[in-house]
Order: C-alpha cells, then sequence, then structure tokens
C-alpha cells in the first residue's frame, strides 16, 4: 500500500467515527493549548522584561536600601538598614572614580489637581537632573529640568500621560499648571506613553526636582541612587565594587558583616526573573504533560477498541497481500493524524488564550512559529507513541485467526 492509500484509509476510519474521534482529541487539545498559551505570555514577559518593565541600562547600578527581596526573611532585614540620605548621595557623587555620573531619585505619592479634575493616588518621583539620561526617559513634549532648577528647587514638573489625559484630555499640558498636595507646579514636560503591566499603569506618574521634594513633601526618605559605570557595559563590576566600598565605609560596616544596603544591576534583575520565569515554565510543562499523557492513553485506548471493531477488515487485507508494515503503518498513521488534528486545534486555542490574557489582563504575548511547533510536535510525539502499541497488536495478527473472529 503506497501512502496515498494509507492516508486515504485514515481519513476514512476517522471520519467513520467522528464524535469518537473528537472525544478522543480533547486531551491533546488541552494539553497543547496550556503549553503554547503559558510559554507565549512567558516569552512575551521575558521580552517586556529584558526591553520595558526594569527600564534600567545594562551599564547602570542603582544603590538602595532594600536592593532585591527574595524572601520574607530578607524584608525584614532590609527594613531595618539604615535609609539612603541625600549626604550618602553626596559622597558618592564627590568620590566615586568609576562611575560617568550619578543621579538619586526619591519615591512618593500625591494627588494631582487641576482645575476641577482631581486625580489621586498618583506616584510622585523626586530626581535629579541627570536622572533623565541616565534611565533613557523619552519625552513627547516639552523638557526635562535643569540642573539650576534641581539646585534652586524650582516648582516644576514632567507629568505622565494617564495625568496628561485626566487633566488635561483636550489641551496641551506644556506650560500650564498643576498643584500636588495643594503646592503649585508649572508643568514643563511630557513622557511618553508607557502602557500597563501586569495591569498597573506605568503613566500615572509625576516628577519633580529632588530638592523640591525634599523640601516641599514628607513621606519616603529613603533614595536610590544610580550610577552609571565607566566603560559601559565591562565597567559595571568594577562600578559597583566601588560604590559597595564606599557605602560600607560611610555605614562603617565590619568586614565580616553583609551589606547594610542593596546593589541593584540590569543583569541581577534578569537572573532573577529567569529564575521565576523557568519556574513557571517547568510548572507549565508538568501540567501540560499530564493532559497529553491522559490524551495519549485516551488515543491508545481507542486504537486499541479500533483493533478488536476492525479484526475482520485486518484480516482480509492481510490475506489479500497487505504486509505487516502496512498495517502498522496504517493504524500509527491514524494515531498520527488524530493527534496531529489535535495538535492544531490545541495551538490555534492556545494562539487565543495568551491574545485574550494580552488583551484582558495586559500580560504581554509573544507567539513564534517556534512556540507553535513545538506544540504540533509534541502532539505528534504523542500520538505515534500511543498508536504504536495498537499498530503492532495490529499486524501481528494471523489472516486465518482475524477472518475465523468474524
Amino acid at each position: 500500500m503506497d501512502f496515498a492509500e494509507l492516508f486515504s484509509e485514515a481519513i476514512r476510519a476517522i471520519r467513520t467515527h467522528a464524535l469518537r474521534s473528537f472525544l478522543t482529541l480533547l486531551g491533546i487539545v488541552i494539553g497543547v493549548a496550556t503549553l503554547v498559551g503559558v510559554i507565549s505570555v512567558i516569552s512575551g514577559l521575558n521580552l517586556f522584561v529584558r526591553d520595558k518593565l526594569f527600564g534600567l541600562a545594562p551599564d547602570v547600578l542603582i544603590v538602595t536600601k532594600f536592593g532585591i527581596i527574595r524572601s520574607h526573611e530578607d524584608f525584614l532585614k532590609a527594613v531595618k538598614r539604615p535609609d539612603v540620605t541625600w549626604e550618602d548621595y553626596q559622597r558618592l557623587r564627590a568620590e566615586l572614580r568609576k562611575a560617568e555620573q550619578v543621579a538619586a531619585r526619591v519615591d512618593g505619592t500625591a494627588a494631582v489637581t487641576y482645575r476641577d479634575h482631581r486625580l489621586g493616588g498618583v506616584r510622585l518621583n523626586g530626581t535629579t537632573a541627570n536622572f533623565a539620561s541616565i534611565m533613557n526617559l523619552d519625552l513627547a513634549a516639552g523638557r526635562f529640568f535643569l540642573e539650576s532648577e534641581v539646585r534652586t528647587a524650582r516648582a516644576v514638573a514632567v507629568i505622565g500621560w494617564d495625568v496628561k489625559d485626566e487633566l488635561y484630555p483636550h489641551l496641551d499640558p506644556i506650560g500650564r499648571d498643576i498643584l500636588l498636595d495643594g503646592v503649585p507646579f508649572r508643568v514643563i514636560g511630557l513622557l511618553n506613553q508607557q502602557g500597563k503591566t501586569l495591569g498597573q499603569s506605568r503613566d500615572n506618574l509625576v516628577m519633580i526636582p529632588i530638592d523640591t521634594h525634599r523640601k516641599s513633601f514628607t513621606g519616603r526618605t529613603s533614595l536610590d541612587i544610580m550610577i552609571q559605570a565607566q566603560g559601559g557595559v565591562e565597567g559595571v563590576d568594577a562600578s559597583a565594587d566601588e560604590a559597595r566600598a564606599l557605602m560600607r565605609a560611610l555605614r562603617h560596616t565590619d568586614f565580616r558583616d553583609s551589606d547594610p544596603f542593596g546593589v541593584i544591576t540590569a543583569e541581577s534583575l534578569q537572573e532573577i526573573w529567569r529564575q521565576i520565569s523557568t519556574a513557571a515554565f517547568l510548572l507549565t510543562l508538568l501540567i501540560a504533560s499530564v493532559s497529553l499523557g491522559v490524551g495519549g492513553i485516551v488515543i491508545m485506548n481507542i486504537m486499541l477498541v479500533a483493533v478488536a471493531e476492525r479484526t475482520a477488515e485486518i484480516g482480509l487485507r492481510r490475506a489479500l497481500g497487505a504486509r505487516q508494515r502496512d498495517v502498522r503503518r496504517q493504524f500509527l498513521l491514524e494515531a498520527s493524524l488524530l493527534s496531529l488534528v489535535g495538535g492544531i486545534a490545541g495551538v490555534l486555542a492556545g494562539i487565543l488564550v495568551s491574545l485574550g490574557v494580552d488583551r484582558i489582563a495586559h500580560f504581554p504575548a509573544n507567539v513564534t512559529p517556534g512556540i507553535a511547533a513545538l506544540g504540533l510536535g509534541l502532539s505528534i510525539a504523542v500520538g505515534l507513541a500511543a498508536g504504536y502499541w495498537p499498530a503492532v497488536a495490529a499486524s501481528k495478527l494471523l489472516p486465518v485467526d482475524a477472518l475465523r473472529a468474524e
């Protein structure tokens, strides 16, 4: 029997029991859809984290009170650390020799008001003038504040896109006044729209000079100090070591004690995310494997039933000259076609799920041909593995015994 004839017979057998074939596919569809959907979301998140989420250039490191928190114990230890102060920033800026530039930021929240429009819970960042260049901030309009405006604590502000939409939906915000917790500020810049991350807006933000923040607002007092390493990415380790040594000296830290502060680099953030995404991928693979395994068992069971139902047909084919390998290939092809159709349906369902998650929950998804090929490849492999035993059993039936069964 040639391949065209085998394919035709396999299609006929599947169509003869269409409902049974459909129910057989459900395990494969669910497993492949789970695999494709979650891997697409994880892949999209990896790209988003790498390019946008942390907003940290590879040659920039951050000295902060908390650093990277991996456990509840780490958090409790970090809470007890001393704040990173303005004096720390000034010493680092003056004494670091392996840094191109040093910037600082302090975070808070404020209510923003313009006439009868009010937006509460807005993130309020006080920064130095060079913060925009170190963090690669893009402006849609206007400008960032100048060093002279920071030094004289001018009441100027750069706003995010959400603030603009809420307060100035049909107006150019540049040059207009706003109130931050009742304090008047002049808008001089508008940040580019950044969208949402995990359902949280990144545009609900106002930035003001750090000296203005320190004089006009209370709240968090610990700073984040951004250091751009001299020599680019290759100089990050040396710059981090220098900053760590100076901070330990400022804290009078014993050489046996751990750092009473945290140092964050783009590489350390990526490493933490890789650990999280790898764990999520392995968990997804486990869940999908269970579903695919169940689907494979169902296919094997159905194929064994098909062998029993078609014993006379197998005997007749063998009596007419069909070889054992012809019978074996026919049943393997039927199992592979079943799993392939289930794999295609699962890939399509997984793509729809990942796109739905992207649109509704704002988890970025990245569906690639490689992910689709992985889903199809696994489904076909499961079909071949599940169909092998029934195919071998069918091929070993003797023509006389098969015809006698009829």
